[in-house]
């Protein structure tokens, strides 16, 4: 790619961070900046430059990203050239990683990789077998505590010493389950999503002839959405470059929202402290939003001290004015978005349902709102929410696939060692809990052991000898790869699920419900091979499954239908529409009252300044001056995140006056109205 091609497909900012192949750069890519366009550019611009594709390694947050980086790269450079560049979310290239090295540290490479249910369960195992009871170790705190000390490079051992220390008896009671977790991970060959950070990291650190061979494999890395790192990604970056420094960081500290889950902002305030000799460039014009827009945004976010300063402007035009509007109780409100969207709907025969995007700062904001569509006959998609994944029978069958894969797990063992009923209950678990103490071995091989079968009826002996057979011949069947989802089917049926569900599910429409969600969950398998370009395994399946994202999944409507999207901010990041509503802007729902408490109200205002930059053509901002609360009706505020937007482009009304006539006449409304209410 010569200079003159991409003085001509890029502006001068991005054409300056696709060139500058040697040395750290940081590229500081504001929202709609077009940042993936850079990084495929810059990629193909180095391969353009003699530099092998085997070299180069593109670390991103999302599948979504990772997955149109290689579209748009397999579009400038050769296909074959596009294959060999590695590029790959954080957890899917250190999944890889651990299969061919986690053995140094004493686990097999079929490893799994376990849920947030597997986690709990875990979790509420260790602390019993400390002997505490269940008050004293509250599940979510410990497990917050747990992922905290990892993302923080700290390991049992370092996070008693840091307990021991610490006035707070809870953290030592919870360093000590953090210990007796590991070990049960360990014990089971399985891992949890941390340590598919850690570990690769702690590799990194005790073997330095692994980290050399990484090195001498990546000499170029590029990252995307840096602002979001936290320590351990951190770590493994500065490990990987430590000797030829090509690093490119590609990031946006405007829009930093995941503190709550580890991410360090000052990763990207400080990356040149970090790498003194640094380029950096930042990329201001913006292809998304209008110019009023952009106004608003640059407003909001300004109000942000610690931050690096930049100030998008766009060539869209000016656009239509910010509406912000006031109702009466949340219903109302819910009923205005959903009129709002019809009127819309019936006025411009261009607009389709996928233009509009429904925005809130927590989940369970939705309830109204789903409502209110239904009510309006609207279809909506949800992004986020209850999804297809999560169904117990899905959960089931995807345990069923980890003990073929992972003879280990014991914990997806007992899950499904009795489901569908097969005589194999609580006795049958008691006793191979008690040669698993004496032997050491998994239940998966103690369930076929002669010692173990002598103390069963013979009714649990047959069926524990039936479990173990049908495991045995299709850990064979599995061993080749290819022909999974038609394997997958086979096996669940020959264990008996599927056609044990009847006698799981005593209703017969409901067990009828739940086999063909289990039948879909199976093309879901077929659907992942056929995307795959050669023979895949099991275990790549399951790996697949396991770093699937919230925003992969969605509800409500099919993927090829027009819908709504309902989603909370932190999942629309990324995303853009035409038409964004942001609802519920109100004091203590937005900013989060917990933001107040925590410090973390500059992050809240990361977060709206997200949400404002979504929006393509027009800003729906409401509020209600009523809301219900734990089943109590509550005077609601506007939020004080409203007085940040410049009043000259903002038109204040109601839901009567705006479905009424929609038009600006009728919004004499005086902006000053909110400010006077947000300053008393």
């Amino acid at each position: 790619m010569t200079d003159g091609e991409i003085a001509k497909l890029l502006n001068p900012e991005q054409g300056d961070a696709v060139k500058m192949i040697n040395g750290p750069v940081l590229v500081l890519a504001g929202a709609g900046t077009g940042k993936t366009r850079v990084i495929t550019f810059r990629i193909a611009h180095m391969i353009d430059e003699g530099i092998d594709p085997k070299n180069i390694l593109g670390m991103t947050f999302t599948n979504k990203a990772a997955r149109e980086m290689k579209e748009r790269l397999t579009s400038l450079v050769a296909p074959e050239k596009a294959q060999n560049v590695t590029i790959g979310t954080f957890h899917s290239f250190c999944g890889k990683f651990l299969r061919k090295e986690i053995k140094r540290l004493h686990y097999l490479p079929n490893f799994s990789i376990i849920d947030d249910s597997d986690q709990n369960g875990l979790i509420r195992q260790a602390a019993a077998a400390l002997g505490y009871a269940k008050n004293e170790v509250p599940v979510p705190l410990v497990k917050n505590y747990i992922s905290n000390m990892k993302n923080q490079l700290c390991f049992p051992k370092q996070a008693k010493k840091l307990a021991d220390h610490d006035e707070n008896h809870d953290k030592l009671r919870f360093s000590r389950v953090y210990a007796e977790y590991q070990n049960l991970l360990e014990t089971q060959n399985m891992v949890d999503f941390d340590d598919m950070l850690l570990l690769v990291y702690e590799i990194f650190e005790k073997f330095p002839e692994v980290l050399k061979k990484y090195q001498d494999i990546y000499k170029y890395l590029l990252v995307d959405e840096y602002q979001d790192t936290n320590d351990v990604q951190f770590a493994i970056i500065e490990q990987l470059t430590k000797e030829h420094q090509n690093l490119c960081v590609v990031g946006d500290d405007d829009q930093s929202i995941y503190g709550w889950r580890g991410a360090n902002i000052d990763n990207i305030l400080n990356f040149d402290k970090k790498y003194p000799d640094v380029k950096a460039v930042k990329l201001e014009q913006n292809y998304r939003s209008t110019s009023k827009i952009l106004k608003a945004a640059n407003f909001v976010i300004g109000k942000n001290a610690k931050r690096h300063s930049k100030n998008l402007w766009s060539a869209q035009g000016e656009g239509e004015n910010l509406l912000v509007v006031k109702t009466s109780d949340a219903e109302v409100e819910a009923d205005f978005i959903a009129d709002y969207i019809a009127q819309i709907m019936g006025d411009q025969a261009e607009r389709s349902y996928d233009d509009f995007a429904i925005l809130y700062r927590s989940n369970h904001l939705s309830r109204q709102i789903e409502l209110a569509l239904r009510k309006a006959a609207i279809p909506y998609r949800m992004v986020g929410g209850q999804e297809f994944f999560k169904r117990k029978e899905i959960k089931d069958a995807v345990a069923y696939l980890k003990i073929l894969a992972n003879p280990k797990d014991d914990q997806s063992l007992l899950r499904v060692l009795n489901l569908p009923p097969r005589g194999l209950g609580k006795k049958v678990v008691d006793t191979l809990k008690k040669y698993k103490a004496a032997s050491f071995q998994p239940f998966t091989k103690l369930i076929g052991e002669d010692i173990c079968l002598k103390q069963f009826t013979s009714k649990a002996a047959k069926s524990a000898g039936d479990f173990y057979n049908a495991l045995a011949k299709y850990r064979g069947i599995f061993s080749n790869s290819g022909d999974i989802a038609l394997k997958v089917k086979d096996f669940l049926t020959d264990i008996g699920y599927l056609n044990g569900l009847q006698r799981i599910y005593k209703d017969h429409a409901e067990s009828l419900k739940r086999r063909e969600n289990v039948y879909e969950f199976i093309s879901a398998i077929a659907e992942y091979e056929k995307k795959c370009a050669s023979p895949v395994s099991l275990q790549d399946y399951l790996e697949s499954y396991a770093l699937m994202e919230e925003n992969d999944k969605v509800e409500e409507a099919s993927e090829n239908s027009s819908a709504v999207t309902l989603t909370t901010i932190h999942a629309a990041k990324g995303l853009e529409y035409p038409y964004i509503l942001q609802m519920a802007m109100e004091s203590n729902i937005f900013p989060h009252h917990r933001s107040i408490t925590e410090g973390t109200l500059d992050e809240e205002l990361r977060l709206f300044y997200v949400s404002l930059t979504r929006a393509k053509e027009q800003l729906v901002i409401s509020y209600s001056i009523s809301r219900m609360d734990k089943g109590v009706e509550r005077n609601q505020f506007p939020s004080e995140f409203i007085k940040y937007l410049p009043e000259d482009i903002v038109d204040v009304s109601t839901p009567e006056d705006l479905i009424k006539t929609m038009g600006k006449d009728d919004m004499n409304k005086s902006f000053a109205g909110i400010m006077a209410m947000l300053n008393n």
